[in-house]
Formats: C-alpha cells, sequence, structure tokens
C-alpha cells in the first residue's frame, strides 16, 4: 500500500504517519525503515530531528538518512519480507534536490518520482511525509516559488500514483483518496 500523508508544520502528520504505518504493517516489527531527509543544519532541525526520533523511539523503525539521490538507495527484504517504509519529509528532499550541489537541480522533480518509484518496486508499504505550503496567500521571491512549484508537481503525482492520500489538519485526517484506512 502507498499512502501520501500531508499537512501543515504542527498539523500532526508525522505521528499520524507512523501509526499508520504500524497499522499496515501489523506484526512485521523489525523490518520498518524510516527515511529520513532533513540535514540537520542549525538548532532548529537538531531539536526536530531528537523531537522526531524521540517519537518513533520504541516502534521498530531503523533510520536511514538519504537527503539526495532516493533512487540509489536500496532497501533489503528481511526474512523474505518486503519493508515497511516512511520516508519524510518530501518538503525536504525537494529543496535538498533543488538547491544542494550533489542534487538534481532542474531535474530534482524526475530524480524524487524516479526515486518514490523504486521506493514502490521495494517496499510492502510505503508512507511518504509532505507539506501543504501552498495555501498562506504570500508572494515569494523566484528561488522560493521554484521550490513551491516543484514541491506542487511532486505532491500533484504522488496524489495521482498511491492508493490513498490524506491531510491532516489539527490531528485529524480528511481522506481526499482511497481512505479511511
Amino acid at each position: 500500500m502507498f499512502v501520501t500523508v500531508t499537512g501543515g508544520s504542527g498539523s500532526g502528520k508525522s505521528e499520524y504517519s507512523e501509526n499508520l504505518l504500524l497499522k499496515l504493517d501489523g506484526n512485521g516489527f523489525g523490518n520498518r525503515v524510516y527515511i529520513a531527509t532533513m540535514e540537520p543544519l542549525g538548532e532548529e532541525s537538531l531539536r526536530r530531528i531528537k523531537r522526531h526520533r524521540l517519537m518513533r523511539r520504541e516502534k521498530g523503525f531503523e533510520t536511514v538518512e538519504c537527503y539526495t539521490n532516493l533512487k540509489n538507495l536500496a532497501i533489503s527484504n528481511k526474512n523474505g519480507k518486503k519493508p515497511s517504509v516512511i520516508l519524510e519529509c518530501m518538503s525536504n528532499l525537494a529543496a535538498n534536490e533543488l538547491y544542494r550541489e550533489d542534487g538534481a537541480g532542474e531535474y530534482a522533480a524526475e530524480a524524487i518520482l524516479a526515486g518514490i518509484d523504486m521506493l514502490i518496486s521495494q517496499t510492502e508499504n510505503l508512507v511518504v511525509v509532505t507539506n501543504e505550503v501552498f495555501s498562506d496567500g504570500i508572494c515569494y521571491g523566484d528561488s522560493t516559488e521554484s521550490y513551491r512549484k516543484l514541491l506542487g508537481k511532486v505532491n500533484r503525482e504522488l496524489a495521482s500514483r498511491c492508493d490513498a492520500y490524506a491531510e491532516v489538519v489539527y490531528s485529524i485526517p480528511v481522506y481526499y483518496k482511497g481512505g479511511p484506512l
């Protein structure tokens, strides 16, 4: 099952996504992978990383850091079972691919979606967490607008490819496709 979860900052989407994956995975403890895309740069990111690690501490996830080149990440089966995977967060991966020196630059959308296709083929369950960054009504500079266009394009593709798509609003999932789960 492939599920995309979106929501604003602090909406509860991370906790919801982790609990959803546990539900989808059932008794698959020991073959859960958390793909972390946030680079530990600065105090704020370090606090968020710490908080997320505490949230999933006893949920049986192996954490794999992947800032760019998702399509080159190989995830192994264990005991003949495909893993259940969370990718968090698409907004970080998109920024990394667009702006990092080792990122895909103008080909970021294609690189990201190739990585998603690879993950779909290697996993039993995949939950991709992304951000809703489009409803503030603010006009941004060209660089930020390029990022928002990229994330919008990727999110539209995720929505078309996934089995279920939910937005978490104040910790409440609202399903637009394939739910509730």
